[in-house]
Order: structure tokens, then sequence, then C-alpha cells
């Protein structure tokens, strides 16, 4: 299905609900589906509607000197992003309708609770039921996951940046993701290293990561988020 109209609620809704979990639109890093995206929008994403919205449309936004630069195809529409389906829910008042619908059919499965059957049948029928709920209610929902901007500072402007970005990317953790980098200009010669990652809260620590990467002595000075 991909994007809709960014003029229209419903479509900055769909983007806002994409962006939640991701740093980027398509991939680990920014590219000609962020730019095509990022030009689409007439106006930032209001913060207090859309947050994760504005917060990606704010971290695209550093990159418009790039834009030309950045990978992927630009004569591809913004439309051909995002979602295959739409999972929202157009008119929000119908949903408790739409729950009770749900619950009605879970009991349904396991047959109509009609008064003439015995008490043994009801009584199967009622363990089976509650035996799905219970399954129903345990599936895993989504992580929850955090967009990080890091910065590593050198100790001088002699140091090896890729071999600290390499020492950097070479540690792995469950939940964490790498993303895009780049090197900004700090003064007298020194470029610092500013990398995006993105992390699953419950299983990767910030404190811990700066900690591995402070590790790294001969190349890195501090970090910073």
């Amino acid at each position: 299905m991909g994007f809709a109209d960014f003029l229209s609620d419903a479509g900055l809704s769909m983007l806002e609900s994409w962006v939640t979990t991701r740093s980027y639109i398509a991939g680990y890093g920014p590219s000609q589906a962020d730019v095509t995206s990022f030009k689409a929008l007439p106006a930032p994403p209001k913060v207090e509607k859309y947050p994760h919205a504005w917060r990606w449309y704010k971290h695209i936004s550093s990159y418009q000197s790039e834009f030309s630069s950045l990978p992927g195809d630009p004569s591809k529409a913004y439309t051909t992003y995002g979602p295959e389906k739409s999972e929202l829910t157009i008119n929000p008042k119908d949903a408790p309708k739409a729950a009770e619908a749900d619950e009605e059919e879970d009991d349904d499965l396991f047959g109509s609770d009609d008064e003439s059957e015995d008490e043994e049948a009801k009584k199967k029928r009622e363990e089976n039921l509650a035996a799905y709920k219970k399954k129903k209610e345990g599936k895993t929902k989504p992580a929850a996951k955090s967009i990080v901007t890091m910065d590593v500072k050198p100790w001088d402007d002699e140091t090896d940046m890729k071999q600290l970005e390499e020492n950097m990317r070479a540690i792995e953790m469950e939940g964490l993701t790498w993303g895009a980098s780049k090197l900004v200009p700090v003064g007298f010669g020194i470029k610092k290293l500013q990398v995006n990652l993105v992390v699953e809260d419950e299983k990767v620590s910030i404190d811990d990561l700066q900690e591995q990467i402070a590790g790294d002595e001969d190349h890195v000075q501090s970090t910073d988020v």
C-alpha cells in the first residue's frame, strides 16, 4: 500500500506509526527513501501530535546538504515506501465495536453458549475458551526501542578515526543495531565520530555500551549522548 497523502491526518498518522520503531524509512541509514518522504511533507509534523514523525523529520533535515549523495533511487515516489497495508483505525469511535466483534468471534470458535447443552460440554467449552484467550494474551509484544545519537571523541588530530570506528562497530550486543555515522569537526583539526544507533531498551544499557567503547583507550577519549 505505501504511505498515504502526508497532507491528511491519516497519512501523517501512518508515518508516525512507521517511524515509531525505526530511525529511517528504509534500512539502517539515511537514503533516498528518507529524502523523497521528507520532501513530500509541506511542513514539519507537529511534535505534540506526531512526536516520532517530528523526531525523524528533524534528524533527516540534518542531512539536507548530503541529499543528492545518499543511496537509493531518487525517482521513486514516497508512496512506494511505508507499510504494505494500513493497520490504522481510521474511525477510532468504531474501535470498541471491533473489539466486541473480536470477543464474539472468539466465543464462536468453541461453540455457542446454548442453555440446553449439558454441564460437561459447557465446562469443556469454557476451559477451551480460557486456554485460547490466555494464549492470545501471551503473544509477544513489539520490543520498545530507542534511537540514540552518540558522539565519540578521539585523543587528538592524529588518532586513526577509521580504526576507531571499526573497533566500535565490532561491539556486538543483543538488541543493538549500528546506523549511519559521520565525522564532525570540533576544532584544532580534531574530528569527532557521530554515530546513530537503535537499541532495545530492555536489552541494551547505554552506560554499558559507552564503557565498552571507552575501553578502546588507544583511540577513544570520551563518549557523549
